[in-house]
């Protein structure tokens, strides 16, 4: 076989025996080896491909499926600016750890600096947001064993690197793929005799985890957790643990953590500042990366409290730069604390929640706020929820009653709202069952490749649900309005788009509708998907409901 088809086919065999079953395809020429190879991988059995004619789609959509199933997923591209498109996913990737796999197409090194067409510097092009990079080398004829014996350790290393098995740090990796003439395969598809991978369909080069982590935190005094955005499975031990040992958490919708045992809208309790004054903890223990809350925020930042944080790997959130502690401690085991601490913050909760409910049904028409609460209790058990970055993982999070038995993901690495449709296209397709994402209008719109899924291509079961206030109504509630801004923020801020979402998603091949009330919204979710359900909603009542959901919340405290 050719030189080119055979690094394309050696590439595909590693990473098959290296764990991957899907994988992702933008076209194009200089990539056509490879792409040719996954599809014949896809044709014998063993991969499910994905095509999308877009790169940033394809690269949010490989982002989805890795962050799901915990699988290294590659993405592949041709050379030149299509590389670019994939940056915003790996940094993504980077900043939540996902082991999404980059491969980009590259020209071979004589056409480099040249001007030659399709061509840059793509060695490096994803800087420190990348576990590893290599720059595979072209190529040749007549260097076969040797060759052989490079890509697929090349191969294993990015894979051993992406996963975290060593590092206990996955995240994306880089694979710089050049190629010269000829692209088109030719001889026997399956990589044999000097191109043979290890017996048994093992991989070329294996690895074992690291030594259980350290003993469990020892209870102490008073103690908050305080669970951001982590891995599922990270987030729901230290939730049991946590229950166990008799201390409170305040959890985000995607950490895992937000389970039956979280206090129901901690942002909105530590928000009542005579009320934390009363049930101020002495020490708080971060779990994962707290992002979404201010009043979290000025807790962690509170010299009066001793902030621990555990770490599943190297890395560790310190925004206010006062953790004391850096541990990798297994959660407490308990015994339960009898001082009735934990059962202060859980009647606290229940009370605002009691005052926050009250509010929501009685405010008229179908709020985006009252949306967030009752998408969460309406999805079956076992379905999974991805949230918009904007908006709708707040509302999420101050507002609905969290669930145990419902996966929830959001991007909320770097927080970017750019490519969620695909992310919760990608995440459905590993999720298997029932699947809703919940975005606003804007995360919507800036995404809407996403919804173009090809002929032939996997169909997700996934119900995207749309509270459109016609632009972008979080900036209405950072900030309180000052009239001299006024004139100028629906144009810079609240940015119109003046579309029919539902015309718009039909148009891209979806089924869609408008819920227009509370009682339609179940019977919409139980359709199934691919659909689109689009809520109008009003920016200015959205800002104004937020301001009377904390003033309801103080109340309830006293």
């Amino acid at each position: 076989m050719n030189p080119s088809t055979a690094l394309a086919r050696v590439l595909v065999d590693e990473l098959l025996r290296g764990g991957v079953t899907d994988a992702v395809v933008a076209p194009g020429s200089r990539s056509a080896p490879v792409a040719l190879a996954l599809a014949a991988a896809e044709r014998a059995g063993v991969l499910r491909l994905h095509v999308r004619i877009d790169e940033r789609t394809a690269a949010f959509l490989a982002l989805g499926l890795a962050r799901a199933s915990g699988r290294p997923v590659p993405v592949l591209t041709t050379s030149g600016t299509a590389t670019a498109h994939l940056h915003a996913a790996v940094l993504e990737a980077d900043v939540s750890g996902v082991p999404l796999v980059a491969l980009t197409a590259d020209r071979p090194p004589e056409l480099r600096a040249t001007g030659a067409n399709q061509t840059i510097e793509q060695p490096g092009l994803y800087g420190g947001a990348v576990r590893w990079a290599a720059d595979v080398g072209v190529p040749e004829a007549g260097r076969e064993a040797a060759q052989n014996r490079y890509w697929r350790s090349v191969v294993s290393r990015a894979l051993l690197a992406a996963t975290g098995v060593l590092s206990a740090d996955p995240g994306p990796v880089h694979l710089n793929l050049a190629f010269r003439e000829p692209l088109l395969p030719d001889g026997d598809p399956a990589p044999a005799g000097e191109w043979a991978g290890r017996d048994g369909g093992a991989p070329w080069t294996a690895a074992t985890a690291p030594g259980p982590v350290a003993d469990p935190l020892p209870n102490g005094p008073r103690t908050l957790v305080v669970a951001g955005d982590a891995p599922t499975s990270f987030g729901r031990a230290w939730a049991a643990g946590a229950a166990a040992a008799g201390w409170p958490v305040v959890a985000e919708p995607s950490g895992g953590a937000w389970t039956g045992d979280a206090v129901r809208g901690g942002a909105l309790l530590l928000g009542v500042s005579d009320w934390l004054d009363a049930h101020r903890p002495e020490r708080v223990v971060v779990v994962g990366r707290p992002t979404l809350s201010r009043p979290v925020s000025a807790l962690l930042a509170d010299p009066r409290v001793s902030v621990q944080t555990v770490v599943a790997t190297p890395r560790w959130p310190d925004a206010g730069r006062s953790s004391g502690l850096v541990t990798r401690a297994a959660p407490p085991a308990g015994p339960a604390s009898d001082d009735g601490w934990a059962a202060a913050w859980q009647d606290a909760a229940g009370r605002v929640g009691t005052a926050v409910d009250a509010l929501l049904d009685g405010a008229p028409g179908l709020t985006a706020a009252r949306l967030a609460r009752d998408v969460v209790a309406a999805l079956p058990a076992g379905a999974l929820l991805v949230l918009g970055s904007s908006t709708p993982v707040r509302d999420v999070d101050r507002l609905a009653v969290p669930r145990a038995e419902v996966t929830v993901l959001a991007n909320r690495g770097v927080a970017g709202i750019d490519g969620t449709v695909s992310t919760a296209v990608g995440a459905a397709l590993v999720h298997g069952g029932p699947a809703v994402a919940l975005m606003g209008d804007l995360t919507f719109l800036h995404d809407l490749q996403g919804l173009l899924v090809g002929d032939g291509e996997p169909r997700p079961d996934l119900t995207v649900v749309v509270p459109d206030n016609d632009g972008g109504g979080i900036f209405a509630q950072l900030e309180p309005g000052r009239p001299a801004y006024e004139r100028d923020y629906r144009r810079v801020f609240g940015t119109p788009h003046g579309r029919d979402l539902v015309a718009v998603a039909q148009g891209l091949g979806w089924e869609a509708t408008a819920v227009r009330d509370a009682g339609e919204l179940p019977a919409a979710l139980a359709l199934g998907g691919p659909r689109v359900v689009v809520v109008r909603t009003d920016q200015r009542a959205e800002a104004d409901l937020a301001v009377a959901l904390r003033d309801a919340a103080a109340r309830a405290l006293g």
